[in-house]
């Protein structure tokens, strides 16, 4: 049989797989131990709560959730989701300002193809989400990362870049960030950085995307501020998900952005899936409404905190001296530095075949400047096989520093 040649698309040039979801492939070998993906444990989800909830759906609304929906989202849903984030972030919107999306990535996604075009500058964190990295690449951005310390993005750092990029004549279309427990590095923005980058996004006419996925996953030290609360121009697009507080399966986030965006990605949805699992809205909704949610969160809070702790603590007993790492006060992961002789990339497959799995750092990073980094995830091993896995990676970096050091 002769095979056509298939032409693709140049858009898809620079899109690369994710280690993370191949990764995922070894996770049901027997006795490997993964710190790679993002994953909420099952312990979390509320089973019993859903169930009834999905009873309920199909008694009393079956013949609606089992229909097409809405582009921008289920009404009740979006009601809640308004009352939600005005209670746990301060944020004031309406049902027009909210989308909801098919999971969080897809409103990366949109956000990339409704603000960007090809060979567009964007100013993100060092290091970031690999998601964003991902459909930020797939729309051609051009990327400048500003490197975060323990409180977060060097802003004044930031806006250095951004007036070099605005004399250039490249003036960047949005600042990305994470500033509650960061993807990957578990950091959160101070208050007095906040309140610097709302600023200079008002100075320069730049939008801010605060991307939220772990706001209610506090573990210790106090609140503070979202951007979008502190925003008082509307200039700020705000995302959430339910991965972290229901469930990652039901695939549903939202965006919480200024009407004309809003209106936008809702011409984008149609054409990407035509309107978020029906079914899944509806569910969430009377999650959100029966205040379920509210009674999840400390379970989930209370069982991550141990988990937290004990990653520090066999850190500290597995990893050579000279070795760092984030001390996150919530979230769902700790970044850790090697010695910088060290590739975290080209150590995983070594890891891998001794049944550990991390996500390297350059992952992570669009100028490539993290390659003795490690993302580490604490919240899905039991802690037993947190202590182990430590262990074997400990052991293989001490391998490696030896092998290093031999004259």
């Amino acid at each position: 049989m002769i095979k056509m040649n298939l032409q693709f698309s140049d858009g898809l040039k620079n899109m690369k797989p994710s280690e993370i979801r191949e990764l995922l492939k070894y996770a049901s070998k027997k006795d490997f131990i993964s710190f790679s993906g993002g994953m909420p444990n099952p312990l979390t989800f509320p089973m019993d709560e859903i169930r009834q909830i999905i009873d309920e759906v199909m008694r009393d609304y079956g013949s609606l959730a089992l229909q097409y929906g809405n582009t921008g989202g289920l009404n009740e849903l979006r009601e809640e989701i308004s009352k939600m984030v005005l209670e746990t972030e301060g944020i004031k919107t309406t049902m027009e300002g909210t989308i909801v999306t098919s999971g969080s990535q897809q409103g990366l996604y949109e956000l990339a193809k409704v603000m960007l075009n090809p060979g567009d500058t964007v100013i993100t964190e060092e290091p970031t989400y690999v998601g964003a990295i991902s459909a930020f690449d797939a729309n051609k951005a051009e990327m400048h990362s500003i490197k975060i310390d323990d409180e977060g993005m060097d802003t004044h750092a930031a806006e250095e870049e951004i007036k070099r990029l605005i004399s250039a004549g490249r003036k960047p279309k949005f600042i990305y960030l994470i500033p509650t427990f960061q993807n990957p590095t578990g950091i959160t923005m101070s208050l007095e950085r906040r309140k610097h980058i709302t600023e200079i996004s008002s100075r320069y006419s730049i939008p801010i995307v605060e991307d939220n996925p772990y706001g209610e996953l506090r573990y210790s030290g106090q609140k503070i501020p979202s951007l979008k609360s502190l925003d008082h121009e509307d200039s700020v697009i705000y995302m959430g998900t339910f991965s972290k507080v229901m469930c990652p399966g039901f695939r549903l986030g939202y965006t919480i952005a200024p009407v004309d965006y809003v209106n936008r990605a809702n011409l984008l949805k149609q054409a990407l899936d035509l309107s978020s699992s029906t079914f899944s809205q509806y569910v969430a909704w009377l999650y959100l409404k029966k205040g379920i949610m509210k009674t999840m969160i400390p379970k989930a809070v209370s069982l991550y905190r141990k988990k937290r702790d004990a990653m520090f603590k066999a850190l500290e007993e597995s990893f050579p001296e000279g070795s760092k790492w984030s001390r996150p006060d919530g979230g769902m992961f700790i970044w850790a530095t090697l010695d910088r002789r060290i590739n975290t990339s080209d150590l995983l497959k070594e890891s891998v075949e001794a049944g550990v799995a991390y996500v390297s750092g350059n992952s992570f990073s669009p100028s490539r400047s993290q390659g003795s980094s490690m993302r580490l995830n604490f919240t899905f091993a039991e802690e037993k096989k947190i202590f182990e896995g430590m262990e074997r990676l400990g052991n293989l970096v001490e391998k490696k520093l030896s092998i290093l050091e031999s004259p």
